[in-house]
């Protein structure tokens, strides 16, 4: 069974940054679409960020576009985000998931999941 294990979720106060990572256990890893998609209390999960196979193409939620980063070290099998100037809307689990297909992963649609890491952020 394929396993992505997200880390680095915790408590921050509005305006802080953070950084989750994600580490996959397949040699697929690097030939997969990957993504960070938020679940917020009450909301439905809204992808936040993804990232193509080879790194060179991202894509936002307009709520995080110029506050979050992601990007990908291919060579650990590992994917993070980074989240700067952070809102207590930015509050909620955060799943790290794979897909090898960009239309599919774009639609919020992965054949890849994580358990999550919850992101509080305090105001």
């Amino acid at each position: 069974q394929a396993q992505l294990v997200e880390s680095g979720g915790g408590l921050v106060q509005s305006g802080g940054s953070l950084r989750l990572s994600c580490v996959g256990s397949e040699s697929w890893f690097s030939d997969y679409n990957l993504a960070w998609i938020r679940q917020a209390p009450g909301k439905d999960r809204e992808t936040v960020a993804i990232v193509d196979w080879s790194g060179a193409n991202t894509k936002y939620a307009d709520d995080v576009q110029g506050r979050f980063t992601i990007f990908r070290d291919n060579a650990k099998n590992t994917v993070y985000l980074q989240m700067y100037m952070m809102k207590p809307e930015d509050t909620g689990v955060y799943f790290c998931a794979a897909d090898d297909n960009w239309g599919r992963a774009v639609a919020g649609l992965f054949g890849y999941w994580g358990q999550g890491t919850q992101v509080t952020v305090s105001s």
